[in-house]
């Protein structure tokens, strides 16, 4: 057995972690398998999904501050559709993720939570939630 969802959200800056927990869980539920995998899956050029830290909000803050310094927006990028360094950020943090689904729940480390990762927002964005049962 095997469930998918489309989800949008809106993002409200430049740049955005935003934590998706409330709709993993929310297609868990719906979707009632107890034991499996659950992919997430960013079809975007210019964001990604990743984990991290959800304790302390300053990690989202140094990490789009660490992601700016590596690949800061210049005019030196070949390609320039004003959005350069949101490809770069969004190649390094990746598209997808992959998590443990066990007795019904969702695996985590003690302070992971899954983000959204916008690199060239304000914008409306789509992102799918893969759970395969096994």
């Amino acid at each position: 057995m095997s469930y998918v969802k489309k989800v949008s959200l809106s993002t409200r800056d430049k740049q955005e972690l935003k934590s998706l927990d409330t709709y993993l869980n929310e297609a868990l539920e719906d979707s009632g398998i107890k034991e499996g995998i659950m992919l997430v899956y960013c079809p975007h050029t210019t964001a990604g999904i990743t984990i991290n830290e959800n304790a302390d909000p300053d990690v989202r803050i140094d990490l789009k501050r660490a992601l700016n310094d590596t690949f800061p927006n210049h005019d030196y990028f070949v390609h320039m559709e004003g959005n350069s360094d949101g490809h770069l950020k969004s190649s390094l943090v990746g598209a997808s993720e992959s998590l443990i689904i066990h007795e019904g729940k969702i695996i985590f480390g003690t302070w992971q939570s899954v983000y959204f990762a916008e690199f060239d927002g304000p914008r409306t964005r789509t992102f799918y939630i893969k759970i395969l049962e096994g």
